[in-house]
C-alpha cells in the first residue's frame, strides 16, 4: 500500500534503542482538496527550507555521536534517532509523528500490524501548537517527549501530560523580562506585533495586563497573518495597506515583536512587497524588541532579503554555551555526507544556491554543487556556526534522555529479570518506564552547566539578551549584551549592558525615546488627559510644599520634617537650625541691654549699701529695697538663660527662675507699698496698727508670696518638666530648636501669679499716692507698676503671634522692659537725692518736709 501523502524528508542512524526527533525545517504551500478530481499524490508544491534549522539536526546527530564514543553512557548499547519534520502542518505533524512510532512507517493507529520500534522518548517540537500535537499521539502510548521550544503551556488550555517535558524555559518568563527592559530604558509607549494565531492572541491578552500594571501603554497593536497564500488580490492588497498602519505613531519608538521565525521573514517580505525602498524610510525606524521563538532565519527562495531593517534589535534567546567539538563536526558536512540524511541534500541545494548531480536529470555544470562548499562561509541567515539556544536545548535533550536510559538500565528496578543476554535486556525497555528517570535526572552537560527538570517538568535555563548587528553583505553578528535570570527566590532578574548595544543608525547612538508625551522634569508631576490612556499626561507643578525629584512621577511628596522644598520644587533642602544666639545682632543686642542693666542694678545696690545710714535709704525698709535690688539684677541675668541653643539645664530652670524672682520682686514692692499705708495709719493716736509696723509684716509678705509661687514651680518641675525640643513644622525654612513648656497651663499660672501680685500692688499704690510722707514711695511705685503691667499685657498678644527664636526675644524683652521699669520708676529719684541733691538726704530735712 503506498502512502497517500509521502514522507519526503527523514534522517535515520540505526542503534539498539532509538530517540525520535521533530524538527520544523521545511514548509509547503499544500494544494487545498478538491473533490472533482480523482485524489492526486503530488500535494506538495516546491519546499521552502529554513536552512538554519539544519543545526538542529545536527545537534542531535552530535549528542548522539557523542554518547556513543562515551564509555561512561549507556555502555554496550548504541543509541540511534529517526527524525522526521513536521512541515509546518497539522496534518503532517500527525502523520510523521505515527511514522517515528513504527518501522514501515504504515499509518494504522489502531493496531500494530508490523513490529513496532524501540522509540524511547521524543524530541520536538519547536512551537506550541505542533508540540501539543505531538503529544495527542504519544501521550497514548505514553512515551517521553522533550521540547526545546520556548512557548507558554497554558496556551491550549489543557492539562500537562505527565510525558510532556520542556528543555526550554516557560515562555511566561519573558513577559516580566520584557517590562524589566522597557522600564529599565524608560520605553512607556510602545507597540505590538503578534502573529495571528492563538499564541499570538494568548501573548497579547497575557502582555497587555502586565504592561498597564507596570506604568507601560501599548499605543498599538497589529497582527502578522500566520498564512502564506490569499484567496484574492483584493485581500492581498488590503494586507499590504494595513501592514504599515502599527508605523504611523512616530511617538511609539520600541516595537514587541511576537512569533515564530517565518513571522518575521513575512513581516520583512510584506513591507519589502508594499515599499521596495522601507529600509532607508527614516519613518520607519523603530527599536524591536524580539522573543525567544523569533530567530532571524530566510530560506532558499528568499536569497535577496536581509535583516537591515531590524539593525539594534534586542532579542530573547534560550541560554546557549559552547560545545567543544561542535563546530568541527559541523565542518565535515558533505553534500553526499550519508544516505540515511534525505535532509542534507535540501539543505545544500537551497543553502548554497547548487544543484547536487542526479545521473537521471542533466544539470548545467554551472548550477551543480562541487562538493567543495564552506559551510562556514554561509551567511548567518542561512545558517551559524556557533550553536543557538534550540539547538542547545536539543542537544541537553539527548544528554536527559541517554541519562534517564542509564539510569533505568543501571537500577534494574523494572526489568523483569537481570540476564546477560544483552538484546534480552533491552527488549525489557518501554517508554513508560523512563518517565520517573527522565524528571529525576541531574548532571552537567559538556560546557559544565548543569540540566535538571524543576517540579514542572520544565529546565529553567534562564535567557540571554541578544543585539542584532547587521552588515551591507547581509551577514550579522549577534552581541550578547545582557541576561534575564530565573531565581524563583528574587524573582526573575534582568541584567543588561546598555553600553554594549548598538542602536538603529537612526538615532546615531543616542538612547531611543519612547513616550507618549515628553518626560514631566523634577517639580512637576503627571496629570491625566481625558479620554487618552494614562502614559498620555499633562504636566502641572507640585503642590505647595511637595516636591518631586524624578521624571514623570504620579504624585509629589512632602519632604522630611528636617528639609523643605526649594522654590522649583525639584529637592528638599536641609533645614537650617534656629535658635536665639549669642552671635546674631538681636542676641547680641539683648546681652548688652541686659548686662547694662545688670550694672547699673549693681551700681544702684552698692549707692544704697554703701549710704545706707541716710534717711532714703532707711525709709521704706531698708532690708526689702537690697531684696528686691538684688531680685532686678537676677531678674536681668536671667534672661542669659534664654539665649543660645537649648539645653536641658536651661530649659528645666529659665521659666521656674524667671517666675520665681520676678514674684520676690513683685512681693517686695508689694511690701513697700502696704509697709507705706500702714505707717501712715500707724501714726493716728490709738491705732491698733502700730504693731504692724516693722520687718514682720514685710518680711511675711515677701516669704509667703514668694513661697506660694515656689510651691506652683515645684510642682511644674515635678509633673511636667520642661525640656528642649526641636519644632519643625512651625516654619518652613527652619527647625525651631526651643524648650517645650511641658504644660502651657502651669506656665500660665506662673505668668497669671505674677500678674495677680502686680494688680494688687498696683492698686494699694494707687490709693496711697496721696498719703503725706516725705519719702513716700507710692506714686513712684503706682507709675512703675503701670509700666509693669503695661509691658505683661502686651506681652501675650505678641508672645502667640510670634514664632521660633522671635519669642523668646518678645520675652526677653518683657523681662528687661518691666524690670528696667521696676529699676527706673522706683530707684532714679533716690538716686538722684542722694548722688546729686546730698542735702536732702538729712534727717533735719526729712522732719522739716514732714512737719
Amino acid at each position: 500500500m503506498k502512502d497517500f501523502l509521502p514522507v519526503l524528508h527523514e534522517f535515520f542512524q540505526p542503534g539498539d534503542l532509538l530517540i525520535g526527533g521533530m524538527t520544523s525545517l521545511i514548509f509547503y504551500d499544500f494544494r487545498l482538496l478538491s473533490f472533482d478530481e480523482y485524489p492526486s499524490t503530488n500535494l506538495l508544491e516546491v519546499p521552502h527550507m529554513v536552512t538554519k534549522f539544519y543545526q538542529h539536526i545536527l545537534a542531535l546527530a552530535f549528542a548522539v555521536h557523542e554518547i556513543n564514543q562515551n564509555p561512561k553512557l549507556l555502555p554496550n548499547v548504541t543509541l540511534g534517532f529517526h527524525i522526521c519534520d513536521s512541515y509546518y502542518n497539522e496534518k503532517m505533524t500527525y502523520h510523521t509523528t505515527l511514522d517515528l512510532l513504527y518501522k514501515w512507517h504504515k499509518c494504522f493507529p489502531s493496531y500494530e500490524c508490523v513490529s513496532q520500534k524501540k522509540i524511547m522518548a521524543v524530541i520536538g517540537g519547536l512551537g506550541c501548537d505542533l508540540s501539543f500535537q505531538m503529544a495527542n499521539i504519544l501521550g497514548l502510548f505514553k512515551i517521553p517527549q522533550v521540547t526545546f521550544g520556548s512557548f507558554a503551556s497554558e496556551e491550549k488550555g489543557k492539562a500537562q501530560s505527565t510525558s510532556f517535558f520542556r528543555m526550554a524555559p516557560n515562555e511566561a518568563h519573558q513577559y516580566m523580562g520584557i517590562i524589566q527592559l522597557l522600564l529599565h530604558f524608560g520605553w512607556t509607549w510602545v507597540g505590538l506585533l503578534a502573529v495571528d494565531d492563538e499564541s499570538g492572541e494568548h501573548f497579547l491578552k497575557t502582555l497587555e495586563p502586565l504592561l498597564s500594571k507596570n506604568g507601560i501603554c501599548l499605543a498599538l497593536t497589529g497582527r502578522i497573518p500566520n498564512r502564506s497564500d490569499w484567496n484574492t488580490i483584493a485581500d492581498y492588497n488590503d494586507l499590504l495597506s494595513n501592514i504599515y498602519l502599527p508605523f504611523v505613531d512616530r511617538k511609539a519608538r520600541t516595537f514587541i515583536l511576537y512569533g515564530e521565525s517565518r513571522t518575521l521573514v513575512r513581516l520583512n517580505l510584506l513591507m519589502y512587497v508594499g515599499d521596495p525602498g522601507y529600509k532607508d524610510n527614516t519613518s520607519l525606524k523603530r527599536v524591536w524588541i524580539i522573543t525567544a521563538q523569533v530567530d532571524f532565519t530566510i530560506t532558499g527562495v528568499q536569497r535577496t532579503c536581509d535583516f537591515q531593517f531590524f539593525h539594534g534589535a534586542i532579542s530573547f534567546t534560550i541560554r546557549s554555551n559552547e560545545l567543544q567539538g561542535f563546530q568541527k563536526f559541523l565542518q565535515i558536512l558533505k553534500p553526499c555526507y550519508t544516505q540515511e540524511d534525505s535532509f542534507l541534500k535540501e539543505f545544500w541545494e537551497q543553502a548554497f544556491d547548487c544543484l547536487c548531480p542526479n545521473p537521471r536529470v542533466p544539470v548545467d555544470v554551472n548550477d551543480t554543487c562541487t562538493g567543495e562548499e564552506k559551510i562556514e562561509s554561509l551567511p548567518e541567515p542561512f545558517f551559524e556556526m556557533y550553536i543557538t539556544g534550540h539547538s542547545y536545548s536539543i542537544y541537553n535533550a539527548v544528554y536527559a534522555i541517554a541519562h534517564a536510559l542509564h539510569a533505568m538500565r543501571s537500577s534494574g528496578s523494572n526489568l523483569r529479570a537481570i540476564r546477560d543476554d544483552k538484546k534480552i535486556e533491552l527488549q525489557d525497555f518501554q517508554p513508560w518506564q523512563v518517565h520517573p528517570f527522565l524528571q529525576g535526572i541531574s548532571f552537567n552537560n559538556s560546557a559544565g552547566e548543569l540540566v535538571s527538570f524543576n517540579d514542572n517538568m520544565e529546565v529553567e535555563s534562564g535567557f540571554d539578551i541578544m543585539n542584532l548587528v547587521t552588515f551591507p553583505n547581509k551577514s550579522f553578528l549577534r552581541v550578547k549584551v545582557g541576561h534575564l535570570d530565573l531565581d524563583s527566590l528574587e524573582g526573575n532578574k534582568l541584567v543588561i549592558h546598555e553600553d554594549l548595544i548598538v542602536w538603529q543608525r537612526h538615532f546615531n547612538q543616542v538612547l531611543p525615546v519612547s513616550v507618549c508625551n515628553d518626560y514631566c522634569t523634577p517639580g512637576y508631576l503627571k496629570k491625566k488627559k481625558e479620554g487618552e490612556k494614562f502614559c498620555c499626561y499633562n504636566c502641572a507643578p507640585c503642590p505647595e510644599g511637595k516636591i518631586s525629584d524624578q521624571k514623570s512621577v504620579d504624585d509629589c511628596f512632602e519632604c522630611p520634617d528636617d528639609q523643605y522644598p526649594s522654590k522649583d520644587r525639584d529637592q528638599c533642602i536641609p533645614k537650617r537650625k534656629s535658635f536665639l544666639s549669642y552671635c546674631e545682632p538681636l542676641g547680641i543686642g539683648l546681652v548688652l541691654v541686659a548686662a547694662f542693666f545688670s550694672t547699673i542694678t549693681a551700681f544702684v545696690l552698692g549707692t544704697f549699701i554703701k549710704h545706707k545710714a541716710t534717711p532714703v535709704v532707711k525709709a521704706n525698709n531698708r532690708d526689702i529695697t537690697y531684696i528686691l535690688l538684688i531680685s532686678l539684677l537676677l531678674c536681668f541675668l536671667s534672661c542669659f538663660l534664654f539665649l543660645g541653643q537649648p539645653r536641658e539645664v536651661t530649659c528645666f530652670l529659665r521659666q521656674t527662675a524667671f517666675g520665681i524672682i520676678f514674684s520676690v520682686a513683685v512681693s517686695c514692692v508689694l511690701a513697700k507699698t502696704i509697709t507705706v499705708v500702714v505707717a501712715f495709719m500707724a501714726i493716728k493716736p490709738g491705732s491698733s496698727m502700730r504693731k504692724w509696723v516693722g520687718k514682720r509684716l514685710t518680711n511675711s509678705i515677701v516669704l509667703s508670696c514668694s513661697l506660694i509661687q515656689a510651691g506652683i514651680c515645684a510642682v511644674w518641675l515635678g509633673i511636667f518638666p520642661p525640656f528642649p525640643q526641636l519644632d519643625t513644622q512651625s516654619l518652613n525654612e527652619e527647625i525651631i530648636a526651643e524648650c517645650n513648656e511641658g504644660s502651657v497651663t502651669m506656665f500660665y499660672i506662673v505668668l497669671g501669679y505674677i500678674g495677680l501680685l502686680s494688680l494688687i500692688s498696683l492698686t494699694v499704690a494707687f490709693l496711697s499716692r496721696k498719703l503725706p510722707d516725705s519719702f513716700n514711695e507710692a506714686k513712684f511705685i503706682t507709675f512703675s507698676m503701670l509700666v509693669f503691667c503695661s509691658v505683661w499685657v502686651s506681652f501675650f498678644p505678641t508672645y502667640l503671634s510670634t514664632k521660633g527664636k522671635y519669642m523668646v526675644a518678645v520675652e526677653i524683652f518683657s523681662i528687661l522692659a518691666s524690670s528696667a521699669g521696676l529699676l527706673g520708676c522706683i530707684f532714679s529719684p533716690k538716686c538722684y537725692i542722694i548722688l546729686l541733691k546730698p542735702k536732702l538726704n538729712t534727717k533735719e530735712q526729712f522732719f522739716r518736709r514732714n512737719n
